[in-house]
């Protein structure tokens, strides 16, 4: 009897510890993510797309309001931390994990409260955005504003370790949500006004030592060097990696975008294409060597980094399957690649653009050196943020369509450097008068299959045959993915910011919108 009323209370135990935090996030489950949210983009493709169903395109009129949270923490100074919104939570076993600058939370994914939240030590860090957290067994990974990867308890808030991945006083700073790969927290890191080197690093989990650094510019004499005109361009190049990447475990690679180079607005110091910056790369994640490389924008001088997330799916291409990478650049082009070799696929604006003299046989657009900015101004568009910006898109694989949360907006760039210019050594003034919108671009060829006026933020796309983001009036929405058409609207007082998840949870399917200072959860009611 005493035998059985012991194994009845493990196994309450067991199921108990299944719906709280204490079970942790196993490689498998990063693998497959099944009804989770366990890594910034929901798995590793970039996708954005969730295999969950229940809300579908019938019945996502009939969503409701599950809870609102509106995170309870204050720095050492009073000071309060608002947006949430820059950051995509994590749901693992039934908790939500998530973080603005300096700060990370745990809340109950099915009642939105608070479970701790744990808060950095004051500090000199530009607190520019936080987007989001790393998972691995139960530890969480955090960077903070000045440049520290912090490991947290996932169950309670506490540190276990912490390391500097790169000098506040040299002016980096850090946003990048760490995405895990197998014994690898890899984070890249920002900065623009001092014309530093940029970098991407994989740390040890367990012990936060450095195992490799990728620099976005090469060595003297590495291939590469040569589309530099000096040693000491490439040392001051920039080229930020500021955005989480993609993987593909079959071919163990992972993937992501680099910022622009330095001077930002001045390029007569860096005469030449400037790799590896404004590229997608290719890199072993054991190593940190670099398989292949595509520049998106050669030369940049319009501050239109190429961070953006690189989406992996397979398609059908000339009648044979394909590996295939799709980036819907900040400078205004969309760009399919094979993302076995990088070789290029395709090449098609997006938007309107002005700044090329056409495309390279290589797939890179050509630089117009009539469009680079100038004392007097110089017309161009897209405007400095770009034809889209950081914001995550997604993908349909059933569809075969690409999302993306577009701008259509002219602006006048300044050189502004007498001699040698500096950190941005200029500046972009947008005309005023810009389009926002919802595009759906086919993944085959770039064109456009349907354009819905108003999209902001990131998106979220699913096989209930529903499409989430939001718009500029402060509204969340719900569009039919085959045609943008509107299927659900609701106010939600501010702008959405990262893009919205979902996960399930006791045969009930949630949807999360990062608005502002708030989390905005929503379900079927009679689900």
């Amino acid at each position: 009897m005493k035998r059985r009323v012991l194994l009845m209370l493990l196994g309450l135990a067991l199921a108990a510890a299944s719906q709280g935090p204490g079970l942790g996030l196993t490689p498998a489950a990063l693998l497959r993510p099944g009804t989770g949210w366990p890594t910034y983009n929901g798995d590793y493709s970039g996708q954005r797309y969730s295999a969950l169903h229940q809300i579908t395109a019938a019945n996502v009129h009939e969503l409701a309001l599950a809870w609102v949270s509106h995170p309870a923490a204050r720095g050492a100074r009073g000071e309060s931390f608002a947006s949430t919104s820059k950051a995509t939570p994590l749901e693992v076993n039934g908790t939500l994990y998530f973080s603005a600058p300096d700060v990370a939370w745990a809340i109950d994914a099915r009642t939105g409260r608070e479970r701790w939240h744990y808060l950095y030590p004051p500090n000199d860090g530009h607190r520019n955005g936080s987007r989001g957290l790393g998972m691995l067994g139960n530890w969480l990974y955090l960077v903070t504003p000045d440049n520290h990867l912090v490991c947290l308890d996932a169950r309670t808030g506490k540190p276990r370790w912490t390391v500097e991945i790169a000098d506040v006083k040299l002016d980096y700073f850090s946003t990048t949500a760490p995405v895990i790969v197998k014994n690898h927290v890899i984070v890249g890191v920002g900065g623009d006004t001092l014309d530093n080197p940029a970098y991407i690093e994989s740390r040890d989990p367990d012990t936060g030592e450095l195992q490799w650094q990728f620099f976005t510019e090469p060595r003297p004499g590495q291939p590469g060097s040569e589309t530099w005109p000096s040693a000491d361009a490439m040392e001051h190049g920039g080229g930020m990696p500021w955005i989480p990447g993609t993987y593909d475990p079959a071919l163990n690679l992972y993937y992501f975008g680099t910022g622009n180079p330095n001077p930002v607005y001045d390029g007569r110091s860096r005469v030449g294409d400037d790799l590896w910056t404004c590229s997608i790369v290719a890199l072993n994640p054991d190593t940190g060597k670099m398989a292949w490389y595509f520049q998106a924008s050669p030369h940049d001088t319009h501050d239109w980094d190429a961070v953006e997330t690189p989406v992996l799916f397979n398609a059908t291409v000339a009648g044979r399957p394909r590996k295939l990478l799709a980036q819907a650049s900040r400078n205004g082009y969309f760009f399919v690649l094979d993302r076995t070799n990088g070789h290029h696929l395709v090449t098609a604006p997006f938007i309107t653009t002005n700044w090329t003299r056409g495309i390279r046989p290589t797939g890179q657009p050509q630089p117009n050196p009539a469009k680079e900015p100038a004392p007097q101004g110089t017309l161009v568009v897209p405007a400095e943020g770009g034809g889209t910006n950081w914001h995550p898109p997604a993908y349909d694989p059933a569809a075969g369509l690409f999302y993306v949360n577009a701008t259509q907006e002219y602006s006048i760039d300044y050189r502004t450097a007498l001699g040698k210019g500096e950190g941005y050594a200029g500046r972009g003034e947008p005309v005023g008068g810009g389009q926002e919108f919802t595009l759906a671009l086919a993944a085959a060829d770039g064109h456009i299959a349907w354009r819905h006026n108003g999209g902001v933020g990131g998106l979220l796309a699913t096989a209930g045959g529903v499409l989430f983001t939001g718009n500029g009036d402060g509204d969340l929405l719900a569009l039919d993915p085959a045609t943008g058409k509107t299927l659900w609207h609701t106010q939600a007082g501010a702008t959405l910011g990262n893009g919205p998840m979902t996960y399930e949870l006791d045969g009930r399917q949630y949807v999360v919108f990062g608005v502002g200072d708030a989390l905005f959860a929503f379900y079927l009611p009679q689900a």
